[in-house]
């Protein structure tokens, strides 16, 4: 089957791979370079998990995530995922440090619980009295996007897929299986699969209902000289606690250190407005993470990378059938860590046309295998 992937973020290259390997003829489509530095899956790193609410269904799918990632690193022939755990920081009963805690509980996880001092003995970085505790996990880390990115496209390329970089598709037609790219050259295909990430509304508007487009910003931080080793040593911070949605991935991969936080963020109806951080932005940044992270105005800024994101109401990953085509869009904020997997998932559905089953186990309903 002949077969466009449009959009060549996680999710668009992992179902590439899988559908070359499947013997599909592939063409990938990215509207700017491999990896696209604006795109959702364009930083440097991204954090891998156990940790979901209870409710969330999510938890249990890590274990087909971490299949998936193994499968690419032994076609790849290097892994790219730094398995370094998380932890999780509580400050308020019901936060959602304490909801990740209860789906760790629930799904047999391992974790360990620290009380406050333990927690800022071992991690110098945290202020005991900021919070009422902390807990680690080894089932996470960080996974390193710009080098998943960058062999993927390389990998497809020795594998006969044809990979189009700085093309950019401006429409879609369902019915004929046809894309129209902005030079106004079209390319025809058996199926298509939209991955476009935040971009997908301009390709499909009517999804903008299900759909909505947010803009947010990460800030790369300097740690004090005295904490520097700390750092290098600590596990991802999946949530700082509170009402922060604060995450922090230390530095990993020959990558900078990052804040990045759920309360900084603006909804959007274009995936491309103000992508240039404004002045401050890094500092509005790192300064929602006091407390729990100690003496955090010494943490000098070093850069600011914006990141636009599409999210469904209730966070769940999405897809959409029209004609010859395929929508997915497994962003939502937490999409990256299941890319490889969401690749496979696709391919299947592409060659088995069970959509079905492929919406059920994008919004990880109870029961699916």
């Amino acid at each position: 089957m002949n077969v466009i992937v449009v959009g060549a973020g996680v999710a668009g290259l992992s179902t590439a791979w899988s559908l070359a390997k499947a013997g599909h003829r592939v063409s990938i489509v990215e509207q700017g370079p491999i990896p696209n530095p604006l795109a959702a899956s364009g930083d440097h790193h991204r954090i891998i998990r156990r940790a979901y609410g209870a409710a969330a269904g999510y938890g249990r799918l890590i274990t087909e995530a971490y299949e998936a990632w193994d499968e690419m690193w032994a076609d790849l022939g290097e892994n790219h995922l730094d398995p370094r755990g998380f932890i999780c920081i509580s400050r308020e009963p019901g936060d959602e440090a304490e909801e990740y805690r209860e789906g760790m509980e629930a799904g047999n996880y391992p974790f360990e619980l620290f009380e406050p001092d333990a927690a800022a003995k071992r991690w110098p970085f945290l202020e005991p009295g900021s919070f009422r505790y902390a807990y680690f996990s080894p089932d996470g880390g960080a996974l390193h996007c710009r080098k998943i990115a960058t062999r993927l496209a390389g990998w497809l390329r020795v594998n006969h897929a044809n990979v189009y970089e700085d093309s950019k598709v401006v429409e879609v037609d369902a019915e004929a299986g046809r894309i129209v790219l902005e030079s106004g050259e079209t390319m025809q295909a058996d199926r298509i699969v939209v991955a476009a990430g935040a971009w997908v509304l301009k390709l499909f508007p009517e999804l903008d209902g299900e759909l909505k487009t947010w803009r947010t910003a990460l800030a790369y931080v300097e740690p004090p000289a005295d904490l520097k080793a700390a750092w290098q040593a600590a596990p991802v911070i999946l949530n700082v606690g509170g009402a922060v949605d604060g995450y922090v991935i230390p530095p990993s991969g020959g990558a900078g250190m990052k804040f990045g936080s759920g309360l900084h963020r603006v909804p959007t109806s274009d995936a491309d407005w103000n992508r240039q951080p404004v002045p401050g932005e890094g500092e509005a940044i790192r300064d929602l993470f006091s407390p729990p992270i100690a003496r955090v105005e010494e943490y000098k800024i070093t850069e600011v990378v914006t990141c636009a994101y599409t999210f469904t109401a209730d966070e769940k990953f999405l897809a959409h059938e029209k004609g010859r085509c395929l929508v997915v869009s497994a962003c939502s904020g937490h999409g990256y860590k299941f890319g490889a997997a969401v690749g496979r998932r696709v391919a299947a559905t592409v060659g088995n046309d069970d959509v079905a089953g492929l919406k059920a186990w994008l919004r990880a309903e109870a029961g699916v295998t």
